[in-house]
């Protein structure tokens, strides 16, 4: 499994904000870790089982992780990169993750550790059709007690892509790239409990 960390922390970068909504208020942020319930109203899980799971395994309360928006996508159309596996398809997603932790959310060098050491842990898994990005990237937290006040932290984007021959494959290959992820995570937080 191909798999890439990186640091995004550029005036013209990503970044996220939470809690969040769409512009037209039909999409916000639930705090999945506080209330599981609210998975049902993530449009994104209605037809993908996976990712249901995914999003309630790392929302779990004992996870010290939890997630904050997500996404998927199916294209045929590749990057150059994506042409070494030799395939036609390609089933993507996207899912932001925060520590559960406030104060841990401020720390840049643990949001670094941790995003290596997961990145590193995919690249050791054997190849197949499936690979793994891990971003940190700048999150600003909006005060409860304040919203037009924000504490300025991070958080990481966690994209995991499958490639097949046909839509079917593609997605397969995600789905086990997505287990993948979703078992790194689990033990690189309860090795960074320790």
């Amino acid at each position: 499994m191909q798999a890439e960390f990186s640091v995004e922390l550029g005036r013209e970068d990503s970044c996220l904000e939470i809690p969040w909504s769409s512009d037209d208020g039909k999409q916000r942020y639930f705090d999945l870790k506080q209330q599981p319930e609210l998975l049902l109203e993530i449009v994104e899980t209605h037809d993908n089982r996976e990712l249901a799971e995914f999003l309630s395994a790392i929302n779990q309360p004992t996870s010290r992780l939890q997630t904050a928006k997500c996404d998927t996508w199916l294209t045929d159309e590749l990057d150059e990169e994506d042409e070494i596996f030799g395939t036609e398809w390609k089933y993507g997603a996207y899912v932001d993750v925060l520590f559960a932790d406030v104060s841990a959310r401020m720390a840049f060098e643990a949001h670094e550790r941790f995003g290596q050491t997961v990145a590193n842990l995919l690249g050791k898994v054997p190849d197949f059709a499936a690979s793994a990005e891990v971003v940190v990237r700048r999150c600003y937290y909006h005060r409860a007690d304040d919203p037009e006040e924000s504490d300025s932290g991070f958080y990481l984007t966690l994209y995991i892509y499958g490639f097949g021959d046909d839509e079917t494959g593609a997605k397969k290959s995600w789905a086990i790239g997505l287990k993948l992820l979703q078992n790194a995570l689990i033990q690189v937080a309860a090795q960074a409990k320790r």
